[in-house]
C-alpha cells in the first residue's frame, strides 16, 4: 500500500471512531455548556469571529482553580503546536505541587501564537489568577508571550527557561567551557558567586556576556530574580506535559479537551488517595530531598552565636543561619523555602523540628487541599438549552503544507546530546544496599 493510499485509510478509520475534525468544531459550544454544568466553578471561553469560525478557546476547571490557592505562585506557560488539517497550537498553564508534580491550571487552543492570541489567553488566565507581585510567570523567550505578560500582569515577575537560554547560546556559540559557566551562572544563589561567574564570562567572551545582559539577568539568574521561583527555572513540566499530550494533538478538538478531561479526572483521584494515605507532615517528594539533606548536616561543625543566630561550617565554607527568619547566608533556604543543609545542622543543635522550617506548600495537608475537588464528566442525559444548541462555530481556515504530513519536530542540538549521554551510575552503599550514598554517611545501620 502506498503511502498517501494508508494516510487515508489512517484518517478514514479515526473519523468513524473519533468524529470528523469539523463536528468537533460544530460541538464545542454544547461541550463546553456540559463541561461548565457539570463541574462548578468551571471557567470556559469560546471566541469566533464575525463569520463564525473558530478562533480561540480557553477552559480552567473548578477543581484547579480551587486547588491553585495551595499552590506554590509560580505559573509556566507554553504552546505547542496541533497536527491535522486546520493546525492551531495547544496553550497550557501549569504550576507544580507540593510533592514535585504537575499540576494542571489552564488550557487554550488559538489558531496561531501571535501578540493577538497571547493577550487574549492571558486575558482569560487572570480571570483565575489575579496579578499580584507575588505571581510569578516563567515561560520561554517568545516575543508575544513578553508583550501580553506586559500588557496583562504588570505586577507579576517573569522568568525564562534557562533550557531555551542553554539551547540558543550552544547554537550561537561554540564551547562547552562556556556552556557550564552560564549554567552555573544561572543557578548561583548567592550575589558573590554568581558576580564572579559573570566577570568571567565576560573575561572569556565578551560578545556572550553582552547576549546574557540584553536577555536580562533578572529573568533567568536566580539571584536576580525579583519574586520567588522556587526551584521552577525551566518550562520542563510544559515539556512534559506536551508529551503527555502528544497522541491527543491530531484528534478533533472535542475529543482533546476530553483527553484532557480524563487525564485530569484521573490525576486528581489517583493523588488525592496518595496525599490521605501519606503519614508524614511533608509530602514525599520532600521528605527524600530533606533525608538527602541529613547526612550533610551531620558533618557540619555547629557554633551558637547568639540568641537568634548560628554559625555552621560545612567543609571549607562557613554559613550564617537565623531560624527565627528562616534565612541562611547560602540563600537556598531563603529562596526554595526549604531548609538547606545549614539549616538542617543548626535546628538538630537547637532541637528544632525541620518540619517547621518548610512553608506550608509542602506539607501533605496542603497536598490533600490541592487534589479534594474532582473532575466530573459530562451528563448526556440532560439536554443541551436550545440558545446553546444554536451557536455556530465553524472549522477556521485550513492551513495545509504541501508534502508529507509532519507530526514530530526537529529536535535540538541540546536535546540529542541529552538522549546520547550515558546515565551516570549511582554508588551503592555496602551496608544497605541502597543508592544514593556509601557506607561511612549510612543512616539504616
Amino acid at each position: 500500500m502506498e503511502y498517501w493510499k494508508a494516510h487515508r485509510t489512517l484518517k478514514f478509520a479515526r473519523e468513524l471512531e473519533m468524529g470528523s475534525l469539523e463536528r468537533g468544531y460544530e460541538d464545542l459550544p454544547a461541550y463546553l455548556h456540559m463541561i461548565r454544568r457539570a463541574n462548578r466553578g468551571t471557567l470556559t471561553r469560546l471566541n469566533v469571529d464575525d463569520s463564525g469560525r473558530f478562533k480561540y478557546l480557553f477552559i480552567a476547571f473548578g477543581a484547579s482553580i480551587s486547588g491553585f490557592n495551595f499552590m506554590r505562585k509560580v505559573v509556566v506557560v507554553d504552546g505547542t503546536f496541533l497536527h491535522g488539517k486546520y493546525k492551531g497550537t495547544l496553550l497550557t498553564a501549569l504550576a507544580q505541587d507540593g510533592n514535585f508534580q504537575i499540576f494542571p491550571l489552564a488550557f487554550g487552543v488559538v489558531d496561531t501564537e501571535n501578540d493577538d492570541s497571547w493577550q487574549w489567553f492571558f486575558t482569560q488566565l487572570k480571570l483565575v489568577v489575579p496579578d499580584n507581585n507575588g505571581l510569578a510567570l516563567i515561560s520561554d523567550r517568545h516575543k508575544s508571550i513578553g508583550k501580553a505578560i506586559r500588557k496583562v500582569y504588570p505586577l507579576a515577575a517573569r522568568g525564562i527557561c534557562t533550557y531555551h537560554l542553554y539551547k540558543n547560546i550552544l547554537v550561537r556559540f561554540r564551547g562547552g567551557n562556556l556552556f557550564r559557566l552560564v549554567k552555573k551562572a544561572a543557578n548561583c544563589y548567592r550575589m558573590d558567586e554568581f558576580q564572579s561567574v559573570f566577570d568571567e564570562i565576560e573575561t572569556l567572551h565578551p560578545v556572550l556576556h553582552g547576549y546574557l545582559e540584553r536577555a536580562d539577568v533578572r529573568m533567568w539568574a536566580r539571584v536576580h530574580f525579583p519574586g520567588d521561583r522556587y526551584n521552577l527555572t525551566t518550562t520542563n513540566i510544559a515539556e512534559s506535559m506536551n508529551k503527555v499530550l502528544a497522541k491527543t494533538r491530531s484528534f478533533p478538538i472535542v475529543r482533546i479537551l476530553e483527553e484532557i478531561r480524563l487525564m485530569m479526572t484521573r490525576w486528581f483521584n489517583d493523588r488525592r488517595e496518595d496525599a490521605l494515605a501519606m503519614k508524614t507532615t511533608l509530602t514525599r517528594g520532600v521528605e527524600k530531598l530533606l533525608e538527602d539533606r541529613v547526612s550533610g548536616a551531620k558533618q557540619a561543625t555547629v557554633q551558637t552565636i547568639d540568641s537568634r543566630h548560628i554559625q555552621v561550617i560545612c567543609g571549607s565554607s562557613l554559613h550564617v543561619v537565623n531560624l527565627d527568619s528562616k534565612r541562611c547566608t547560602c540563600r537556598r533556604f531563603d529562596i526554595d523555602k526549604l531548609p538547606c543543609v545549614h539549616a538542617i545542622a543548626a535546628a538538630e543543635h537547637k532541637n528544632v523540628s525541620r518540619v517547621s522550617l518548610c512553608h506550608p506548600y509542602y506539607f501533605s495537608q496542603f497536598l490533600g487541599n490541592a487534589y479534594a475537588g474532582s473532575v466530573m464528566p459530562n451528563d448526556f442525559a440532560v439536554p443541551v438549552p436550545d440558545d446553546v444548541g444554536i451557536q455556530v462555530c465553524t472549522p477556521p481556515i485550513p492551513r495545509n503544507q504541501p508534502g508529507r504530513p509532519k507530526i514530530s519536530r526537529m529536535k535540538s542540538c541540546l536535546e540529542v546530546a541529552s538522549e546520547k549521554k550515558r546515565r551516570r551510575k549511582q554508588h551503592t552503599c555496602s551496608l544497605c544496599k541502597k543508592e544514593g550514598h556509601n557506607a561511612k554517611t549510612c543512616i539504616n545501620h
